[in-house]
């Protein structure tokens, strides 16, 4: 099969792999539409970060070179002997985290983590080989490509499940990137009645208010402390921090009403300086979220499939996997106006 291979920074070639051998658990998913993660994108351009290059994986036990991709969509092809739950023609999406499974699922994520895409080999190929406990079955009126959005989303919809929001809250994002933009969507689906989004730029801020925002500001034309604090004096119930900068990361919790919670989203680059007195002062809540529970991603399906989630505004591309470095990683780094772009393999709907 053909499949993008990540063996170095800046060095992902596509060739072909075979296909893994089946075991009596697995299922064999002909994949049709996959995204590129942010985080795929930073191990193209810094990696390895998460990928084991030299030492294997703790929970996979593998190390590359390592098939791409962990947000992604198909059709069943095979299941193992003993598989029950899948058959051949289903639609599904895959749950790409391997988590040790011995705790809570609150707890669980963060005892250890392994992803496929990342710590064994993903979504960027036309199969992939998955654990039936990963695979979850989607509407068969759910277009793949739609579906390939399914895990991002899941990642958006925990952070605002671990925000606390509420119907009726009003909360901020700042930054619309992809996970900006889907936890619009997902703090739209959980209720929230005013969504303020904030960026540097107008066509992501346009995004933002398609997907769900009901107040935007391009920061470099006002401050949005003071944009917020016009309307609610004493901040907004949640805001989520998808920058990944100490601009928005100040901003974030300066926004944040007393007791209110203010969310780390996005994967920091670099150490920031900050003083915990500030959320002494506050009364802010600081929290952060990684990836999701299994149970926030299946309900993402669900969000999903809700008429009232638009989610075609993010999706920006459409690309063939020979121009995956290109047209997909190349673009993301170039052109600041996308936002995910999707990879076609068998390109079923």
């Amino acid at each position: 099969m053909k499949a993008a291979v990540w063996y170095d920074r800046k060095d992902i070639r596509v060739e072909e792999r075979n296909i893994k051998t089946l075991k009596d658990t697995d299922v064999l998913v002909k994949v049709a539409w996959a995204g590129i993660c942010g985080t795929d994108l930073h191990e193209y351009e810094l990696g390895p970060i998460f990928m084991p290059k030299d030492t294997p994986n703790e929970i996979t036990g593998e190390m590359g070179p390592m098939v791409l991709g962990h947000e992604f969509s198909g059709i069943v092809e095979q299941v193992g002997d003993n598989v029950l739950t899948f058959k051949k023609g289903d639609k599904v999406v895959v749950n790409p985290v391997y988590t040790p499974g011995k705790l809570p699922a609150e707890i669980d994520r963060y005892t250890g983590l392994g992803s496929l895409g990342l710590h064994t080999d993903g979504g960027f190929a036309e199969y992939a080989v998955v654990s039936e406990t990963n695979v979850v079955q989607i509407p068969d009126s759910m277009p793949l490509d739609k579906a390939a959005l399914v895990e991002p989303l899941a990642v958006a919809a925990q952070a605002v499940k671990d925000g606390n929001v509420k119907p009726g809250d009003a909360v901020a994002v700042f930054g619309c990137g992809p996970i900006g933009l889907l936890t619009i969507v997902a703090a739209k689906a959980a209720g929230a009645k005013e969504i303020y989004a904030f960026d540097l730029s107008d066509e992501k801020l346009e995004k933002a208010r398609e997907v769900g925002a009901t107040q935007i500001l391009n920061t470099k034309t006002g401050d949005p402390v003071s944009f917020i604090k016009e309307k609610h004096p004493f901040g907004v119930d949640a805001t989520f921090e998808a920058a990944g900068v100490k601009a928005t990361f100040d901003a974030s919790i300066a926004s944040t009403r007393p007791t209110g919670t203010a969310v780390i989203v996005a994967v920091h680059a670099k150490n920031l300086d900050f003083n915990p007195v500030v959320l002494m002062l506050s009364g802010v809540k600081m929290s952060s979220s990684l990836g999701y529970e299994p149970e926030t991603f299946k309900d993402t399906v669900r969000i999903l499939n809700d008429a009232n989630t638009n989610v075609d505004p993010i999706i920006t591309k459409r690309i063939k996997l020979d121009d995956v470095v290109e047209e997909g990683f190349e673009t993301l780094l170039s052109d600041m106006t996308q936002a995910k772009i999707l990879i076609q393999l068998s390109g079923q709907l």
